[in-house]
């Protein structure tokens, strides 16, 4: 770092003209005093009112206009509004209560799905010799499914019509937490597809989620068209663009979180408003990759992974992820997979940013992923025959 030098004013000896003798001879004590004021007045009014010029700043302040910025009072904080400071409170007092834990905590697996479960006899061996550690909850949204496992059989909740990027989306995600929340027991919730399957054993999903005081929530900032580029103004004033985040919908959730969620109507409905397909300007928004991770990053930043423990492979660069077919389901696949232990962000702008971070389970760095999707129904024999070696890789 650069230190600043001094500048010395030396004065030589000066010859005094002769002057009428009428005229009183100013003394060098006297010279010295005015210019000492004159100097001292300057420095005082560049102090009280710094210069805007960057170069003009370091000279007058070591540190520069920040160390001046930083001396003057901080801007007030906007003012929440009622709806805001209600919602603030109920959300604070949500995650601020210690849970009650029950003798015999549960996960909840939730199914969000339009018919049929195709891997519904892989998820029952998944199941099998751990009763009273999970609940099942189906919300499907065309037609009711039929059962082949004991563990689905009536556990359908009322469902309703579900539309691909719209806000009927994030309604059956509610709809399922809000059923599950019902029973006392249930301290974790999982939200699946019809298209995921189980990547671990049911030990080492039930220890992953029940062991850890944070929920698995993706959540990252995209600054690009498919990001930033879906905010709309009329979110204002409670949601910034600033705070506006994307992530995949897929989550697994502490209950403090998903009673939060349930009980959230501000800024579900900012979402439900503006937040959809069509807007003004040819915009699209679709509110279950949105509506999770701004409202988390708003609320409760550190109390989320910002990853998701479903695995998606988008390396096909499409509007969708890759599908799995029968001919790629080898074991090299689900070791791969299961080995995985950074998750990765590529941001939609021009630069194609690529964040890629550890994932990290207790603050140590663990494999990231569960569960995965999207595999095709063709799939499940191939999986059937894997299972339950490749959930031990």
């Amino acid at each position: 770092m650069k230190t600043s030098q001094g500048w010395h004013l030396g004065m030589k000896d000066m010859q005094i003209l002769s002057a009428p003798r009428h005229r009183a001879q100013l003394k060098k004590p006297t010279w010295i005093i005015v210019l000492v004021s004159l100097v001292s007045l300057f420095l005082i009014c560049a102090y009280v009112y710094p210069p805007q010029g960057s170069g003009a700043c370091y000279v007058f302040s070591l540190n520069g206009c920040k160390g001046l910025s930083d001396w003057l009072p901080p801007a007030p904080a906007r003012e929440l509004t009622d709806e805001e400071l209600a919602s603030h409170v109920v959300t604070n007092e949500i995650l601020n209560t210690p849970p009650v834990m029950p003798e015999s905590p549960k996960i909840a697996f939730m199914f969000l799905t339009p018919g049929a479960l195709p891997f519904e006899k892989l998820w029952d061996r998944f199941f099998q010799g751990h009763e009273g550690k999970f609940s099942v909850y189906v919300h499907a949204s065309k037609d009711k499914p039929v059962h082949f496992s004991r563990y689905f059989v009536n556990r359908e909740i009322r469902s309703d019509k579900v539309v691909w990027g719209k806000i009927s989306m994030v309604n059956a995600e509610r709809r399922l937490l809000a059923y599950a929340l019902k029973d006392t027991d249930n301290q974790h919730f999982v939200l699946l597809s019809d298209s995921c399957v189980p990547l671990r054993d049911f030990d080492y999903v039930y220890n992953y989620l029940m062991y850890t005081n944070i929920s698995f929530v993706d959540c990252f900032e995209d600054p690009g068209p498919h990001g930033s580029g879906r905010y709309y103004e009329r979110m204002l004033p409670e949601v910034e663009k600033k705070d506006f985040r994307k992530g995949a919908q897929w989550f697994t959730m502490k209950r403090q979180h998903a009673l939060a969620v349930t009980a959230d109507s501000l800024y579900y409905r900012k979402f439900k408003d503006y937040c959809k397909p069509n807007m003004e300007g040819n915009r699209n928004c679709y509110s279950d990759e949105h509506y999770l991770p701004t409202f988390f990053h708003m609320l409760d930043p550190t109390g989320i992974a910002n990853w998701s423990v479903t695995h998606v492979d988008w390396s096909e660069g499409k509007w969708h992820p890759k599908s799995y077919v029968r001919k790629d389901i080898t074991s090299d696949l689900m070791r791969n997979i299961t080995s995985i232990s950074e998750n990765v962000h590529v941001t939609s702008d021009a630069r194609k940013e690529v964040q890629i971070r550890p994932c990290l389970w207790n603050g140590n760095q663990r494999p990231c992923y569960l569960f995965a999707r999207k595999f095709l129904p063709e799939t499940l024999d191939s999986l059937l025959q894997l299972y339950p070696n490749y959930t031990s890789i």
